[in-house]
């Protein structure tokens, strides 16, 4: 199997956040990045496939030239090559058609995003990919299984039910994040990782970037107030019971 994983730096989720004096984005000097989350899943899944399967699993990623430091760790972690389209700060659709544009030469069997991004959370660039390439697709994919010439994947619908999709190849998933265990990259990962291909692209290679693409403007961005506060209530054990059943009732109105 061919597979095609989408991946997308982050930044990560302990960095300290900081409003920029335009107060439409955070400040991005000062920030330590990472693998989105459902994304390093959408790879571990990849990975293990190829395991299991043969063929090899190739990353693409859709951002500025630090996002090189999230494609070595993927590389690290056994993707055999990858594809880094130089462009950022675009609209779903825009990533798409990039990606898309990316995609059709190398013809798989299967391509693999995750759920959505921690950073701005659309979830609309995978599908909208799988619209652009003309494949079949399920989104929030918790289990994946290579059938003969198809997949069958268990996908998460609402109010902890689940669906059994069977679908033909090739294809494309969004997965869910806490599919696997993710593995980490070993020592030997990382200096195989040197030698690995990795093709820089940028908009202008792929046809460009519409002006039609835009549509989405970001409005003035807020760190979230702290409101919640931690009482005591001290006491005997019926006392303080007395007291915690009475803010219950009549400051929380949970009773």
């Amino acid at each position: 199997m061919k597979i095609v994983v989408a991946i997308k730096q982050v930044p990560a989720r302990d960095s300290a956040l900081r409003i920029d004096p335009s107060g439409l984005w955070i400040v991005e000097d000062e920030l330590s990045y990472e693998i989105n989350e459902a994304d390093a899943y959408a790879l571990e899944e990849g990975l293990e496939l190829k395991e299991k399967h043969g063929g090899e699993v190739v990353v693409l990623c859709c951002g500025a030239p630090r996002a090189a430091q999230a494609i070595r760790e993927a590389l690290a972690k056994g993707a055999d090559r990858a594809i880094h389209i130089e462009e950022d700060k675009l609209v779903p659709l825009a990533v798409a058609r990039l990606m898309a544009s990316a995609v059709v030469p190398e013809q798989p069997d299967l391509v693999l995003t995750g759920l959505q991004s921690d950073d701005l959370g659309y979830g609309q660039t995978g599908v909208i990919l799988a619209e652009l390439l003309g494949l079949p697709h399920a989104s929030i994919v918790l289990e994946v299984e290579k059938l003969d010439g198809g997949l069958r994947v268990k996908r998460e619908l609402e109010d902890g039910w689940f669906q059994h999709v069977e679908m033909p190849l090739p294809a494309l998933l969004t997965i869910q994040s806490g599919i696997k265990k993710l593995r980490y990259a070993t020592l030997m990962g990382i200096k195989k990782a040197r030698g690995k291909e990795i093709r820089r692209l940028t908009a202008a290679d792929l046809g460009g970037v519409s002006t039609e693409d835009g549509g989405i403007r970001l409005g003035p961005v807020h760190l979230p107030k702290r409101s919640k506060r931690t009482q005591l209530i001290m006491g005997e054990p019926s006392q303080a019971a007395a007291k915690l059943l009475e803010k219950l009732r009549t400051e929380a109105r949970v009773l």
